[in-house]
């Protein structure tokens, strides 16, 4: 089932560990960026990703960016989450990173929830509510202190 959403946005600065000796932010850093707006998303929607007894466990299965422009030391830019899609145990996110208006770059990251059972993860279905907490968020505007 397709989720298009409006998104939900997160703003931060370029910490001098997250860039390399050019002073551009290391290729790693984007998908921890990427991973800050989720948590900063579940924050927004009322809810704890490491809340794994109350929303189930949310390893990541894929992840992607694809780069247009570098970020700066200091440099502050936004990050837009959106849910792209869900399907009934995954949720793939769709990230927009700009900086003053210009492109960073895009990419995606997919979740899949799960439960521990005998030492063992296993996929379950995404709670309703967990979900519903989270399109809301999506659709409501951050406030300034995120």
């Amino acid at each position: 089932m397709s989720a298009h959403s409006p998104g939900f946005r997160y703003n931060r600065r370029v910490q001098f560990s997250e860039t390399d000796l050019a002073g551009i932010a290391h290729f790693s850093a984007y998908f921890r960026f990427m991973e800050e707006a989720e948590h900063a998303l579940w924050r927004a929607a009322g809810l704890s990703i490491g809340a794994a007894e109350v929303t189930g466990g949310w390893p990541r299965v894929a992840a992607s960016f694809d780069y247009k422009r570098p970020l700066r030391f200091e440099d502050e830019f936004e990050v837009t989450v959106c849910i792209a899609e869900l399907t009934r145990r995954s949720i793939r996110y769709g990230f927009t990173i700009t900086t003053a208006g210009a492109l960073v770059g895009t990419g995606s990251m997919t979740a899949v929830c799960t439960k521990k059972e005998s030492g063992e993860l296993r996929a379950i279905d995404l709670p309703p509510d967990v979900i519903e907490k989270l399109q809301a968020a999506v659709a409501t505007p951050a406030p300034a202190d995120y």
